[in-house]
């Protein structure tokens, strides 16, 4: 699966009704499974963890509090998906985010939702 880059806010960019109704579905299409890899939240947390760099499976687990299987489990589907690569080091294998790209949607996240002061509202609720 292959994503396009997010545009920073400052750059000019073209209109989303500019694009033809292909492209907006193409580009609609790729959209939602990017996002149906992130909806679920031990792959959030994971996610989260590697935005500050390699982990192995065992950092991982003291991080989130999971267990093995089930931290194992979640970075085989993050595998799958392409949000992260993984590799040896001796007996440890050690993942990190696949790219820029992913770890620019990570922090946007964090700060949407992780990132506000004590006692500010969360998303106008």
């Amino acid at each position: 699966m292959a994503f396009h880059a997010i545009d920073d806010p400052g750059q000019d960019r073209p209109s989303c009704v500019e694009a033809s109704p292909d492209a907006m579905a193409a580009n609609a299409a790729e959209a939602a499974a990017f996002l149906k890899s992130l909806a679920h939240e031990g792959r959030l947390m994971i996610l989260c963890r590697l935005a500050d760099g390699e982990r192995s499976v065992s950092d991982l687990e003291d991080a989130l509090g999971a267990r093995q299987p089930a931290v194992s489990q979640q970075l085989a589907r993050l595998r799958h998906e392409g949000l992260v690569e993984a590799r040896r080091e001796g007996r440890v294998v050690l993942y990190r985010l696949a790219d820029d790209r992913v770890e620019r949607i990570v922090r946007l996240l964090y700060d949407l939702f992780c990132g506000a002061p004590t006692g500010a509202s969360k998303g106008g609720r």
